[in-house]
């Protein structure tokens, strides 16, 4: 269970000014450790601001930001010591090797051992192609190094601005197993911003949606932190008088109407009271045929939240 000592990265009312302009406005989230949350906004919401402050490249107008408790602002050094980024597009010496080229970070960075890059390069899955020049790397190649290189420091969180950029199915789809593998196995915190709503769906614990810079809503994406939501059931029976019936006896269910033409009953009730339903169906003798939750889409809930008029 994530506890707030868990918690790697803390954003406390934070604000970005420029002149008159509002770019971040009292921005509060935070991310725990083994959790994918996913940064979600319509273009100029202030995501890669917010990332940009968090890694230090621009300064905060107004509140803080810590990370394991150190505060970027004035423990700037120990703050970073953990983290790990990749803001934009990679950057390698396209001449030298990928082997190369995570030596030359090595170099620069205290601590770095080569069995440390061995095993990032095995978590990134790259073995076969670091003795290749990065100039001959896939764009989904050269994504994979930037977090391996983002990895060798060992961080407590990866930080990625729109890593699926210019990927294709393939890639997108590794990229996604490579970061639940970092957030789920190593327990690492992992901050992605995308634009690509339904990749979102599929790879974070939960989102966190902000626009013209203010928080707007979070949400939890599995189904462990949503089972006692309420949400609509569509059940399809053989005997649907009986059926309401049963129903209207199971606690907390509501029978909210049925569709005569086609069988169908139109309950209310959380995920977890589904099977209890199905069971009471069941020794009632009534067939149960198809049982359908209409639970919105991480897309059509972005659209509502987000006012539906402003492209991601």
């Amino acid at each position: 269970m994530l506890t707030t000592q868990n918690v790697v990265l803390e954003l406390k009312d934070v604000t970005k000014k420029i002149g008159k302009q509002t770019l971040v406005d009292r921005l509060s989230f935070n991310v725990k450790k083994g959790e994918i949350v996913g940064l979600l906004g319509p273009n100029g919401a202030g995501k890669t601001t917010t990332i940009r402050m968090i890694v230090g490249l621009i300064s905060m107008t107004e509140g803080d930001i810590f990370i394991n408790g150190n505060s970027v602002k004035t423990q700037f050094a120990s703050a970073v010591s953990k983290l790990g980024a990749i803001v934009e597009n990679p950057e390698f010496y396209g001449y030298m090797t990928g082997i190369d080229n995570l030596r030359q970070y090595q170099r620069m960075t205290k601590g770095i051992t080569d069995e440390r890059i061995s095993e990032v390069v095995k978590i990134v899955g790259l073995e076969e192609a670091m003795n290749k020049k990065v100039k001959n790397y896939s764009l989904g190649m050269r994504q994979r190094l930037g977090i391996a290189q983002a990895l060798l420091h060992s961080p407590d969180i990866l930080i990625l601005d729109e890593p699926t950029n210019g990927l294709d199915p393939a890639g997108i789809r590794e990229m996604r197993d490579y970061l639940k593998k970092i957030a789920f196995e190593d327990n690492i915190a992992v901050l992605v911003s995308s634009h690509l709503l339904s990749e979102m769906e599929l790879m974070c614990s939960r989102v966190v949606i902000i626009q013209q810079g203010k928080f707007v809503q979070e949400q939890y994406l599995t189904d462990k932190q949503n089972v006692d939501v309420k949400q609509n059931i569509i059940i399809k029976v053989d005997q649907l008088a009986l059926a309401e019936q049963c129903i209207r006896q199971i606690p907390n269910v509501e029978l909210k109407g049925s569709l005569d033409q086609v069988s169908q009953v139109v309950v209310e009730a959380a995920d977890e009271l589904i099977p209890t339903i199905v069971e009471q169906l069941c020794m009632n003798k009534i067939k149960v045929y198809r049982v359908e939750n209409t639970k919105q889409s991480l897309e059509d809930e972005f659209l509502k939240w987000t006012g539906g008029n402003q492209i991601v």
